[in-house]
């Protein structure tokens, strides 16, 4: 592995270690990740599909998940209909239908295919209602989390040249102006 290869790996871990501790995900809880690899690589979306640096992305990102024993979600590229692939005890816990795809680097992407390959028992979803994400090189992550997203920023704001955007959820607020709200509540 190349000292660059290496260095977006590190930069991986510490950009999920920083938000799942701002975003104080509960064991258990899940988080979103999409990567294009072209965009760690600094090129174009869709035009360059690294396995090479999805492993480095993929190793910082689950490294950090399986620290806080919180979920890994693994974003399909556009030509799996942006599915998911997790770890099938996962998608057992939440009730998550599982359907019957394998990504490949070029359907699905070299990053979905990394953590197909890293995890234990590896399933693919449609949906999910994730805890928080993070999206590396503009992926569109936010159709997998729950309703309420509120951005959080990050002192890690690229990827290798992938931009970072990052978010965490919160149950919605109901009831008007009357209502009180307990911002313990995750």
């Amino acid at each position: 592995m190349t000292e660059e290869v290496t260095m977006i790996g590190e930069e991986a871990y510490r950009a999920a270690k920083e938000l799942l501790d701002i975003a104080r995900l509960e064991e258990g809880q899940i988080l979103v990740a999409g990567c294009s690899t072209s965009e760690v690589g600094g090129v174009t979306i869709g035009t360059f599909s690294s396995p090479e640096l999805a492993e480095a992305v993929f190793g910082g990102l689950y490294q950090a998940t399986q620290e806080a024993g919180v979920y890994l979600a693994a974003q399909c590229c556009e030509h799996l209909n942006r599915a998911l692939i997790l770890e099938k005890e996962a998608a057992h816990r939440y009730g998550y239908e599982v359907v019957n795809v394998v990504p490949q680097p070029k359907a699905g992407g070299s990053f979905a295919t990394a953590a197909y390959n890293a995890f234990d028992c590896p399933v693919a979803v449609e949906h999910i209602k994730a805890h928080a994400g993070i999206d590396i090189g503009d992926t569109l992550i936010g159709m997998h989390l729950r309703d309420v997203a509120v951005p959080v920023r990050i002192r890690v704001s690229e990827i290798g040249d992938a931009h970072v955007v990052c978010a965490r959820t919160r149950p919605k607020y109901i009831g008007g102006e009357r209502a009180q709200y307990d911002n313990s509540v995750k």
